[in-house]
């Protein structure tokens, strides 16, 4: 802006010619001046005034809108938790295929002392003692009455015994609050869950972590804090978990097993909807990890994915499959069984020294003939029979998501030692220790048509089946066999027949391995790898158990067909209704009847 100058040359000159008074002039400038000077300061000041104006209102509708939600919103109790706290205690649940909750939060509290604040520090822990009986009384007095300023007393504590320790009334005996992770099921489907325990903690929260099964599997999305609100759906049915469970638990009893496992897989998804592996424990309270003896005799083995064994007679049925795939043989093509047979300088004998003569590769899967499937094996050829068993899963880790899996590396022969010895042993399931999970799979290829499988634990929108293994014409004929096992005049699985449900299946027996090698006589690994119904699969169900022996009879009975497959038997007849499955019921035969006139 353009001042004008007070005494403008050009008028003062003018007003000394007309003899006026030039200081008039000056006079005037400045009056008008200083009005220019104050309309600007008020056009400024209102200016700031509006502004100031419309800032109060924004804020004054902000507060309003506030006041007005927290007016109509549902009255929750608040978290505790320290604002700002670096401690996440969020988890996700857990839930099955149908949104039953198998692992979710329960809010409780740590117990925790302050010895400077107490002030009966004896009689606080003679009281406290009388409410866990677990605490010892001299410790607890050395510690409250020695230099510490903080312990932890209890990390878990129930409200009847907070109650308990309120009334005490000792200033220095505080609680800490505390998301326990909580497994409403009990044991039920316990090596799934596998068990969850607090990390980082703190007086105002701790950090829960999995220890073992899916929660530690899965530690990345159930800690995720968006995932919150998303819960794990898994492939289990609790109902069909129940179960199984049941009947597993009772024909272990029964069978005076070590231990067991069952594995149910939906053979077009790979879904597992039931596993089990007893013994088993509460995830509530899971016990401490052996430092010492057999990992086995634990209850926190996991015998679907950690048990890594020869499953015997099992595999028999894939050197028959690759057979009949290759175009070697067909169901009816005749094979020599007679001994003696000799492979690398070892004999090759048959259970209990039996001679079956010359047989039908159907009849050798019926019999459960060792020769028969060994001469198969030589004919396959130790290069092609590896490819197709890799194919099958058979050789790597198993992709199943529990952490545990992690370790279950099959045992194969030595590189460059897979001898045609080893061959031909592997077709009989020896030489070579899987799991029973890797064991589930193969057959699901066999039931599903000839589709690679994988096992998952999540739940899936439709079939996730891989590359063909084998021709439908060779899976229907392998199917064809296994149900000549169960209900065939020669068959070793004749107690895993259902009615209505048309079982399939083959048998293995096998003795257990020594820590320093050769095998033990009277400790067996028996196994019923099973499908049904046999002419349209829908699951696979693979029962193995661990030095089973029925001693009821005139001599103790070892082999799987008397324990593992009664067992199977009663497993699909509890559990095939809960999977909505209804029994076919074969029509009976037409009755002679004589139509006469009644006229």
């Amino acid at each position: 802006m353009i001042r004008t100058p007070l005494r403008p040359l050009a008028r003062i000159l003018e007003a000394r010619a007309k003899g006026e008074n030039p200081d008039a002039i000056e006079n005037q400038n400045r009056r008008l001046r200083h009005e220019q000077m104050r309309d600007a300061d008020r056009s400024r000041a209102e200016g700031r005034l509006l502004v100031l104006g419309v800032f109060f209102f924004c804020a004054f509708a902000v507060v309003g809108a506030r006041m007005g939600m927290l007016a109509v919103s549902e009255p929750v109790e608040p978290r505790a938790h320290a604002p700002g706290s670096i401690i996440a205690n969020t988890r996700a649940d857990i839930v099955d295929r149908e949104g039953r909750i198998l692992a979710t939060n329960l809010d409780t509290h740590a117990l925790y002392a302050q010895p400077p604040q107490m002030i009966d520090k004896v009689g606080a822990a003679k009281k406290l003692v009388q409410i866990f009986p677990d605490l010892k009384e001299e410790r607890l007095i050395k510690d409250f009455t020695g230099k510490r300023k903080f312990l932890w007393v209890k990390k878990k504590i129930s409200p009847e015994q907070m109650q308990a320790v309120h009334d005490i009334g000792d200033p220095g005996l505080l609680f800490a609050p505390r998301d326990m992770r909580l497994y409403p099921n009990g044991k039920l489907a316990a090596h799934v869950m596998g068990g969850a325990s607090f990390g980082r903690e703190g007086v105002r929260a701790a950090e829960v972590i999995g220890v073992a099964g899916v929660e530690k599997y899965f530690e990345d999305y159930l800690r995720d804090p968006a995932n919150a609100g998303k819960p794990l759906e898994l492939s289990l049915d609790l109902s069909v978990q129940a179960a199984a469970e049941r009947v597993l638990e009772g024909g272990m009893t029964l069978m005076n097993a070590k231990g067991a496992t069952s594995i149910l897989m939906d053979v077009y998804t790979g879904e597992v909807v039931s596993v089990v592996s007893l013994p088993s424990f509460d995830p509530n309270n899971r016990p401490r990890p052996a430092v010492e003896g057999d990992p086995s005799d634990s209850p926190l083995f996991n015998r679907s994915v950690q048990g890594v064994y020869e499953l015997g007679s099992t595999f028999k049925i894939f050197a028959a499959a690759q057979a009949m795939e290759l175009g070697l043989v067909n169901a009816n093509t005749m094979i020599d069984t007679k001994g003696p047979m000799k492979v690398g300088g070892h004999r090759i004998g048959e259970f209990q020294n039996k001679n079956y003569g010359t047989l039908s590769v159907s009849k050798i899967i019926e019999k459960s003939s060792n020769r028969g499937t060994g001469r198969l094996a030589l004919m396959i050829g130790k290069e092609r029979q590896q490819e197709f068993l890799r194919s099958l899963g058979l050789f790597e880790k198993s992709p199943f998501e529990i952490i545990e899996a992690s370790g279950s590396t099959p045992l194969l022969p030595p590189e460059g030692r897979y001898s045609d010895l080893s061959a031909v042993t592997i077709s009989y399931g020896h030489g070579i220790s899987t799991t029973a999970m890797h064991l589930a799979a193969g057959y699901a290829a066999i039931a599903n048509g000839g589709r690679a499988v994988k096992p998952t634990l999540l739940k899936q929108d439709g079939p996730q089946m891989g590359p063909r293994v084998m021709r439908e014409e060779v899976a229907a004929a392998s199917r064809k066999m296994l149900r000549d096992v169960v209900v065939g005049e020669d068959g070793t699985a004749s107690f895993g027949e259902v009615e209505g449900y048309f079982v399939a299946g083959k048998t293995g027996t096998s003795e257990k391995l020594r820590r320093g090698g050769g095998y033990y006589k009277n400790k067996n690994i028996n196994t019923f790898a099973s499908m049904f119904p046999a002419h349209n699969p829908r699951y696979v169900l693979v029962v193995t158990m661990d030095e089973p022996v029925i001693t009821s009879g005139d001599k103790p009975r070892r082999t799987a067909g008397w324990t593992a497959v009664p067992i199977a038997g009663e497993m699909i007849r509890r559990v095939a209704p809960l999977l909505g499955m209804r029994p076919a019921i074969e029509p009976a035969g037409v009755a002679g009847i004589t139509l006469t006139s009644s006229n």
